[in-house]
C-alpha cells in the first residue's frame, strides 16, 4: 500500500552466501571423506598414506567443482553511503550496499550503519535469479510489489532486460557457459576417478587434464564480463565497484591444482611407470616379472613376447 504508509516486507529473506544446496554438498563430501578415513586401517602396507592423499585430494577437487555452481560470490562489491531508504519518503539512512554475483543470479544486500534505524532493523538480502530468460524481471517486479528499499531496487534495475546498461545479457550469457563447462568438468572428474581405479592410468590422467582445462575455460568465460564496459552504480559521490570473489579464486586454485597434478602424472608415466603404478596401488601383471624355476634352479624374466633365462642373457 502506498501513500502515507510505508510498504512492508513480509517474506522470509534469502539464505546467503552458502545456501542449502552448498551446505548439502559440503556435508556429503565431508561424510564421504570421514567414511574413507575410517576404513584407512584396512589398507595394507606403505600404500596407505598415498591412498589417503589421493582420496582427500580428489574429494576436495570434486567438492569445489560442484559447490561453486551454487555459490553467490564469484564477483563481489560493496559501498557505504547515505541514501534514500524507501519510495515516497525523504528519510535517509547510512547503509552498506553489497552486490554478490553468482552463476545463477545476483544477491543484493543492504545493512544499516547501525543496523537499527528509523524504528526498524535494516538488514536485507535479496536474491535475483536469471536461470530462465525473464525470471530476473519477474523477481524484480515482485520486489517492487513488496516495497523493497530503494538501494536494492536501484542496483537490481541495472540488471533487468530492458536496462540500457546491458548487464543482464552480458552476465547471463557468460555465467551460463561457465556453469555448463563446470558441469562438464565435474563429469570428467568422475570419469578420471573411475579410470584411476582400473589398469588404464594414462586415460585417467588425460581425463584429469580435461577437468583442469574445463575449469580454466569456465573462469575465462566468467572473466570476459570485466573486459566490457560496466555500467556505473552510483550512490551520491560513492560508486559500487566489484572484484572477483572467493568462488572465482577457489576455482582458479582448483583448476591449477588439477593441471599440475595431471602434468606431473604424465611426466611420471613417461619416466617412471612402475612408480606411478605403485602410487595407485596397481599390481604389475603385464610388465616384467621374475619367476623361479624350481626344477632347474634358473631365474626367468618374463615378457609379453619372449622368455629368456638368466644364463642366456649372460
Amino acid at each position: 500500500m502506498y501513500g502515507r504508509a510505508f510498504p512492508f516486507y513480509s517474506r522470509p529473506r534469502t539464505p546467503f552466501v552458502f545456501d542449502v544446496r552448498s551446505i548439502e554438498i559440503i556435508v556429503i563430501f565431508v561424510v564421504t571423506a570421514c567414511t574413507l578415513i575410517i576404513i584407512l586401517p584396512g589398507i595394507r602396507g606403505k600404500s596407505r598414506p598415498f591412498w589417503l592423499l589421493r582420496v582427500l585430494t580428489s574429494l576436495s577437487i570434486g567438492a569445489v567443482i560442484l559447490a561453486v555452481n551454487f555459490t553467490s560470490d564469484w564477483e563481489v562489491g560493496s559501498v557505504t553511503a547515505t541514501t534514500v531508504y524507501k519510495s515516497f519518503s525523504s528519510a535517509m539512512v547510512n547503509a552498506s550496499i553489497g552486490l554478490w554475483v553468482g552463476l545463477n543470479g545476483v544477491n543484493i544486500t543492504l545493512t544499516g550503519n547501525p543496523v537499527y534505524q528509523l524504528n526498524e532493523t535494516i538488514n536485507y538480502n535479496e536474491e535475483f535469479a536469471w536461470e530462465s530468460g525473464k525470471q530476473f524481471d519477474e523477481v524484480y517486479r515482485e520486489g517492487l510489489e513488496k516495497g523493497l528499499p530503494n538501494p536494492i531496487l536501484y542496483v537490481a534495475e541495472k540488471f533487468i532486460i530492458d536496462s540500457p546498461c546491458g548487464l543482464h545479457r552480458q552476465y547471463r550469457i557468460s555465467t551460463y557457459y561457465s556453469s555448463a563447462i563446470l558441469w562438464v568438468a565435474f563429469s570428467t572428474w568422475i570419469i578420471s576417478n573411475v579410470l584411476f581405479s582400473m589398469p588404464v592410468l594414462l586415460y585417467g590422467i588425460y581425463m584429469m587434464l580435461v577437468t583442469a582445462i574445463c575449469i580454466i575455460f569456465s573462469l575465462v568465460s566468467f572473466a570476459s564480463i570485466r573486459q566490457t564496459p560496466i555500467c556505473s552504480i552510483q550512490f551520491g559521490s560513492s560508486s559500487l565497484h566489484t572484484r572477483f570473489g572467493l568462488s572465482f579464486w577457489l576455482s582458479l586454485v582448483t583448476g591449477m591444482l588439477c593441471l599440475i597434478i595431471s602434468l606431473g602424472l604424465v611426466l611420471l608415466h613417461r619416466t617412471k611407470p612402475k612408480t606411478l603404478r605403485r602410487f595407485f596401488n596397481h599390481v604389475e601383471t603385464d610388465d616384467f616379472s621374475e619367476k623361479t624355476d624350481s626344477d632347474k634352479g634358473q631365474v626367468y624374466i618374463l615378457d609379453d613376447t619372449h622368455r629368456m633365462t638368466l644364463q642366456e642373457m649372460l
